[in-house]
């Protein structure tokens, strides 16, 4: 039995949460910005693998901070409303991608 998924989250995002999680995007942004301007100067590509692994370990940060409200809002809400199997596979699929 497959879900539906809703278009938005159970629980809305808080305007806190919206804004930090954009705060971090927005950091990471500047970073791939700065990656950029590392090749076009032919810096030292130990220097620039550096930057890269900084960039996937924010972003890491990022996805698991989005997967744990995840889990607590809306897999708790589907658990609750008896679709918790499905939300869990869901969940598990996502969490081993973003593992990688």
């Amino acid at each position: 039995m497959t879900t539906q998924k809703p278009e938005h989250p159970v629980t809305p995002r808080t305007k806190d949460e919206i804004s930090a999680i954009t705060n971090r995007l927005k950091r990471i942004e500047g970073q791939v910005r700065g990656i950029q301007k590392m090749v076009e100067e032919d810096r030292y590509c130990i220097d620039i693998l550096v930057q890269i692994s900084a960039i996937n370990a924010a972003l890491k940060k990022v996805g698991f901070s989005i997967a744990e409200r995840h889990t607590k809002h809306c897999v708790s809400h589907a658990v609750q409303s008896g679709h918790g199997e499905d939300a869990i596979d869901e969940l598990m699929e996502v969490l081993k991608q973003l593992s990688k």
